[in-house]
């Protein structure tokens, strides 16, 4: 008897197992779309663009030295264990005139890590408020044109975020300030929208060698 039993549990809970998690691709599987139609990085520099990449987007302002802690929380938390997906990266944007302390800001990135899938845009007080603005999102830029809120861009240039966060009930950004938003929050939506697309590609994949 208890071998029929130990039998039935080996044959039933890898059942149950993979319906779990069956369930929550189908259930949880996507990260919710807060706002469609951002407007691409491509306007301000035409040598980047938000379609068809997974993009984290940030905004240096004036204050590139001040903001030099964000960026570093985001390189060791996010990028150091997402930067080798192909289709991944970070676009900081930055007013022009800031070129020499953003040049300062990677190489010192380069010393923590590969920085190839960091990329620096420059535009003027207008075009980063109009940039911004395209976001659509309940969170404004300070006065020096910075915030320490990066944001998950889709390959469609929709902006995703969390619908029933428990601390804001809709959120946007992702505050780069803290390092427990980071880990608790950040790592597990991106983990999200990169899973989502993988499964996108294999199932594309399949359903062309049918």
């Amino acid at each position: 008897m208890k071998k029929k039993i130990v039998l039935g549990l080996l044959f039933i809970l890898p059942v149950v197992v993979y319906l779990f998690f069956a369930s929550g691709v189908n259930n949880f599987g996507r990260l919710p779309i807060l706002s469609e139609n951002v407007s691409d990085i491509s306007i301000i520099d035409s040598g980047l663009q938000l379609k068809n990449k997974i993009t984290i987007l940030g905004f240096l302002g004036n204050s590139v030295e001040k903001m030099q802690g964000n960026a570093f929380n985001l390189n060791q938390k996010i990028y150091k264990r997402f930067g080798k997906f192909n289709d991944f990266q970070i676009i900081m944007l930055a007013p022009e005139g800031n070129q020499e302390q953003v040049n300062e800001l990677k190489n010192e990135l380069g010393k923590l890590s590969n920085v190839d899938k960091w990329h620096f845009a420059f535009g003027s007080e207008e075009e980063i408020k109009s940039f911004f603005k395209s976001l659509k999102t309940n969170i404004e830029l300070n006065d020096d044109l910075s915030t320490p809120n990066v944001f998950i861009i889709d390959k469609d240039l929709s902006l995703r975020g969390r619908t029933d966060d428990e601390d804001e009930g809709v959120k946007y950004g992702f505050d780069t300030s803290s390092v427990a938003e980071l880990n608790n929050k950040m790592v597990d939506d991106v983990k999200i929208i990169l899973a989502e697309y993988r499964l996108a590609l294999k199932k594309n994949n399949a359903d062309r060698s049918k």
